[in-house]
């Protein structure tokens, strides 16, 4: 009977995820989700708590998000299994947050002296700790760095408040209580509230008043992404449209980050700007910057989902239209537009340490027209133990021609020194 009820949760699910329509039948529906759907009165998982049909949180939220027959990307899931991995194989999910399963990708390689240099896979996001998947807690940053947050609760309900009571009204603002959930939020087709109804928060993302052990979030960040989000960027974009809510002490995703990391970008070396207007030179970069030593793009084809960036606005129908993967709307940012956290890093995991959006261990991207790997001759040691094709899955699919013959690290698409 269990096996039986996820199945039918997650079929519903990926109804609303592959964008057949944005209806009532989805497992989570903007709020809180069927209660045997993740706990069990008489038969909860041995070892855990909380009646969780899984040893730890983490565990109970991928019985339904990770699921061993994917053969590609798919809907609603954000790890790959463990038994499709291998050397030389890429995790399958393509989520704007990233596949956990780069936490299990460990890599060996030589650097320039021709010492063995080990990367280890935990470097590249955040480690969940969900023992029936084989995810574990970080080893070396035993708290969230900038932060006091344990490293040993991370878990999926560190960020997303499975018991979700948010809900955003037909005013626009989130509140805790109001009018009843009626279906998510989170999509460029969910239907906007009216009176008496309201929808679920972005994600079912912890907000204002949400604690997990030390921390308290204050407010609720702002974003639309599209209906089909879990796909290939090898020809078209993903772009999920974030903005700066108006609802709440947490206005922005810097400070909805710095819950956990508070200290990451306040002092001496942790001191790039984030939350607050590009300016016009810097939006001016991004808006013409094709690639290195190509200035000659324009606003209209300008955004890539390497390098996103924060609407000033906490409109709800207005991100919708930007959250598109059509490449329909491309459009670069204006100069109150803000970088955030979430410009350079992935929400749970990618391909490059630290969670990046792109490699930034080496100058260059790709060389000679190519990715960097170990198959490439001409890629040295810089290749960092990865192969072509693994490089490219990290970005997304995209062909090595997206990019210049000797692209550069992205931190030019805004300051364009390249």
């Amino acid at each position: 009977m269990k096996t039986l009820k996820l199945s039918l949760f997650g079929t519903a699910a990926a109804v609303v995820a592959i964008g057949l329509g944005a209806n009532a039948y989805a497992f989570h529906s903007g709020g809180v989700a069927e209660c045997d759907g993740c706990h069990s009165m008489h038969t909860p998982a041995a070892g855990g708590s909380f009646l969780l049909q899984g040893s730890d949180q983490s565990s109970t939220c991928l019985n339904c998000h990770e699921h061993a027959g994917d053969t590609g990307p798919s809907s609603y899931h954000i790890s790959t299994a463990e038994t499709q991995l291998g050397a030389g194989v890429s995790p399958l999910q393509r989520t704007p947050g990233g596949d956990f399963a780069w936490l299990k990708k460990t890599y060996s390689y030589l650097d320039r002296s021709g010492a063995t240099v080990t990367e280890d896979g935990q470097v590249h996001g955040h480690n969940i700790v969900a023992a029936d998947q084989g995810y574990a807690a970080d080893s070396v940053n035993t708290t969230a760095p900038g932060g006091t947050f344990p490293a040993s609760q991370l878990a999926c309900n560190s960020c997303h408040d499975p018991h979700n009571p948010n809900r955003r009204g037909v005013d626009g603002n989130i509140s805790r209580t109001g009018a009843p959930i009626v279906r998510s939020g989170s999509y460029n087709n969910s239907v906007a509230p009216v009176a008496g109804q309201a929808v679920g928060a972005f994600r079912l993302l912890a907000g204002a008043g949400y604690t997990k052990g030390s921390v308290t979030f204050l407010g609720n960040p702002a974003a639309v992404t599209p209906s089909s989000y879990n796909r290939t960027e090898a020809t078209t974009q993903t772009r999920t449209a974030y903005g700066v809510s108006t609802s709440g002490g947490h206005e922005t995703w810097g400070q909805w980050c710095s819950t956990c990391h508070p200290d990451m970008h306040s002092t001496g070396n942790y001191a790039h700007p984030i939350d607050q207007g590009m300016g016009s030179s810097l939006a001016a970069n991004y808006q013409t910057y094709v690639a290195s030593g190509n200035m000659t793009g324009s606003s209209a084809t300008s955004f890539t989902s390497l390098v996103p960036f924060a609407q000033n606005t906490g409109d709800y129908a207005t991100l919708a239209l930007s959250a598109q993967n059509n490449n329909s709307v491309l459009t670069g940012p204006g100069s109150t537009d803000q970088v955030m956290c979430l410009s350079c890093h992935r929400a749970h995991a990618s391909g490059f340490a630290e969670m990046l959006r792109w490699n930034n261990e080496y100058e260059f991207l790709t060389i000679n027209g190519a990715y960097i790997g170990s198959d490439n001759s001409t890629s040295g040691n810089a290749h960092l133990g990865r192969t072509s094709a693994e490089w490219q899955s990290a970005y997304y699919d995209r062909p090595a021609t997206t990019f210049a013959t000797y692209q550069r690290v992205l931190c030019n698409k805004c300051h364009a020194k390249d």
